[in-house]
This record gives structure tokens, sequence and C-alpha cells, in this order.
């Protein structure tokens, strides 16, 4: 097997586990509080991930578009928090806000020219369709999850 395949399976886990660590710091400590201290986290990792990179070359566009993913990222991550915070059930929130790679589709095909065979386009109709059914909530299962 590929070695991504096996980086993507440990990625899988990693943010499945930090899904309940989110919804568990929501219940306790405001979203920004928690964004906060999730960039701490990022801190203390970061020594190990500047061991062998070559910062300085690296071009002001490529710079550029890595400070932009990381204000990005921050953003949805404080909004993620926000919805827990807010009450969101993280067994509802999590999932559905997972389905951001529907959003990065839709650029790639607009702006990088990519595209997609019949069966792919299945899986974008059925993953909406799972975000969907995901989100709707009868009057047993609403509420704020603790």
């Amino acid at each position: 097997m590929a070695d991504w395949i096996y980086f993507s399976f440990l990625a899988i886990v990693l943010w499945g586990v930090v899904g309940l660590l989110q919804k568990l710091g929501t219940n306790r400590i405001s979203a920004r509080s928690l964004l906060v201290w999730l960039t701490v986290g990022f801190l203390l990792i970061l020594p190990w991930f500047l061991r062998g990179a070559n910062l300085f070359s690296l071009g002001t566009r490529e710079v550029f578009i890595g400070i932009l993913a990381g204000v990005i990222n921050g953003m949805g991550s404080w909004f993620l928090f926000a919805s827990l915070e807010a009450g969101a059930k993280a067994s509802v929130a999590i999932p559905l806000t997972a389905l951001y790679p529907l959003v990065t589709i839709l650029f790639a095909t607009l702006f990088l020219a990519e595209t997609l065979s019949s069966m792919q386009w299945v899986g974008i109709v059925l993953a909406l369709a799972g975000g969907v059914m995901l989100s709707y909530e009868t009057e047993g299962t609403q509420g704020a999850s603790s």
C-alpha cells in the first residue's frame, strides 16, 4: 500500500480524537480561548516541523499562500468552535464541517481546470445527501449536548 494511505488514516484518527477534545473544550471555555490554546499546541510541535525545513528558499508568493492558508484555517477552526460553544452536537457539527472538501472540489474545477469522473460526481452528491441527513434532527434528537 502507498505511504499516503497510512498518513491519511492517521489524519482521520487524529482528527476524530481532536473533534472530541474540541467539544470538551468548548463546554468549558470560549471558542476564542480554545483557538488560542489550539495555537499553543501548534507552537509546541513547530520545532519538529522546522527541523530540516528550508524556509528561506521560499518565494514571496509561497509565503503569502502559506500565511493566508493559516489565517483561513484559524478562522474556520474558530467558526467550528463557536458552533460547538453555541450548543451544536459534536456528532453533527464536526462531520458536517468535514464536508469542506466539497468547496475545494468546486474551486479546483473552477480555477485549476480539474475534471471529475461520473463516479466522483456521484460521490459528491452522496456526500451532500449525507450532510443533509446528518444535520436533520427530530424533536427527540434536538438540544444542546454536554
